[in-house]
C-alpha cells in the first residue's frame, strides 16, 4: 500500500513493508542499509556517516547516473527507536543553505509488517515539494526488496 498527501509546502506518504519495524527503522539508521536504497530511480547510494543521537549528525551521498554527486546532511532531532525518527535535511550546495526541511518518520508495527509514514515539512516552494515526492517514491520503492534480502 502507497498513499500520499501533500500541502502546498508539505509532504507525507506512508508505505507498508512487509518487516518488522526494527528492520524498517534500521534501514534509516545503518549506514551500511542506508547507502543500499537512498537515491531516486538512476542513482545508487555512495557514503553515509551517522550519529544517531539526539543533536548528532548525519550525512550522506548518492551518486546519479552521470556520476554526478549530491549530498545531504542534517541533525537528529528525536530518535524514540523503533517507533519515530526524526531530522533536518539539507541538501548539500550552497543555494540549499536557506531551504532546511524536517523529516518526521513513523514507524507502526502492524504484527509482523510496518507501517511507514514519512513526513517532511519546510519546503520553499511547491516544485521542490513535487521533486522531493518523486525522489523519496522512488528510494521507498529500494526499501521492500531491500528488507527482504535483510529477512532471509
Amino acid at each position: 500500500m502507497e498513499s500520499t498527501m501533500t500541502t502546498d509546502r508539505e509532504l507525507t506518504l506512508t508505505r507498508i513493508f512487509d518487516a518488522p519495524r526494527e528492520l524498517v527503522f534500521r534501514a534509516w539508521t545503518d549506514p551500511e542499509l542506508f547507502v543500499s536504497w537512498i537515491g531516486p530511480a538512476g542513482c545508487t547510494g555512495d557514503t553515509a556517516d551517522f550519529d544517531v543521537v539526539p543533536g548528532g549528525a548525519w550525512r550522506a551521498t548518492m551518486l546519479d547516473q552521470d556520476g554526478g554527486e549530491h549530498g545531504m546532511y542534517g541533525r537528529y532531532t528525536e530518535i524514540a527507536e523503533p517507533e519515530r525518527l526524526a531530522f533536518t535535511f539539507v541538501w548539500d550546495v550552497a543555494e540549499a543553505l536557506l531551504d532546511q526541511s524536517q523529516v518526521t518518520l513513523t514507524f507502526a508495527d502492524l504484527g509482523g509488517k510496518t507501517e511507514m509514514t514519512f513526513h517532511q515539512t519546510g519546503f520553499g516552494s511547491t516544485a521542490q515539494r513535487d521533486d522531493h515526492g518523486i525522489g523519496w517514491t522512488e528510494a521507498f520503492d529500494k526499501i521492500g526488496p531491500l528488507l527482504a534480502r535483510s529477512i532471509r
